[in-house]
């Protein structure tokens, strides 16, 4: 009883942090392979900027992918 009870704590907390957020810019900064979505009226109806982090000198990587229901909050930049 004490595991279900726990692992349902677990997933109450959890669950909010699973959703990305879609900015309205691209950041400036991106940690290696962190990614960060991005709204951006080049990609379709439906689909957001996918843009990936890379190390020194090499180019982030630029995807555009289909939007999901977590991805549903425009956020604002810092």
């Amino acid at each position: 009883m004490h595991r279900v009870l726990a692992a349902l704590f677990v997933a109450l907390i959890a669950g909010p942090g699973f959703s990305q957020t879609i900015l309205k810019r691209k950041p400036l900064y991106l940690a290696p392979y962190e990614a960060a979505y991005v709204y951006n009226a080049s990609c379709g109806v439906g689909t957001v900027l996918k843009a990936t982090g890379s190390m020194r000198s090499l180019p982030r990587k630029k995807l555009s992918v289909p939007s999901t229901l977590e991805q549903a909050s425009l956020g604002v930049t810092p």
